[in-house]
């Protein structure tokens, strides 16, 4: 057993994002481990650019409220100690709500033979940014009674 070696926080490529986000790395394993872990911190307004990832990601919001859009429209809000999971090859973005910080860990695994294990894509558009969240998939038909 072994503490992982810190990282310094790094600010994330203006090829990636949009406005202000920085990282941390919390983990990066060495085979046979392909987990990726970071802690990502967005300021308000700042979000990813259209991206996808080979074996898909989970996002784990910490602070703030994260949005998350995919390619069909939908917006979703995640809150706080809530975990959302993005399928392999699904294009999203993810980022903060305009008026707040958000971070949230990002944790996704490569295929472990060097290959790439994000696609990164145009950057999400303001309309795309701004469209209104969906209605919350979380509730039920019974819960809407």
């Amino acid at each position: 057993m072994e503490f992982v070696k810190q990282q310094a926080t790094v600010k994330a490529p203006a090829h990636w994002f949009t406005g202000d986000v920085w990282f941390d790395v919390l983990y990066a394993g060495q085979e046979p481990s392909r987990m990726r872990a970071n802690m990502v911190r967005f300021s308000p307004g700042a979000r990813t650019h259209w991206h996808s990832h080979v074996l898909g990601q989970t996002l784990h919001v910490v602070s703030g409220i994260a949005l998350i859009g995919t390619r069909d429209g939908t917006v979703l809000e995640a809150h706080p100690g809530e975990t959302v999971t993005c399928p392999p090859h699904e294009e999203h973005w993810h980022g903060a709500t305009a008026d707040r910080f958000m971070e949230h860990i990002a944790m996704w695994e490569g295929k472990g033979d060097g290959s790439e294990e994000t696609t990164w894509n145009e950057p999400v558009t303001d309309e795309q940014y701004h469209r209104p969240a969906a209605a919350d998939p979380r509730q039920t038909d019974k819960d809407l009674r």
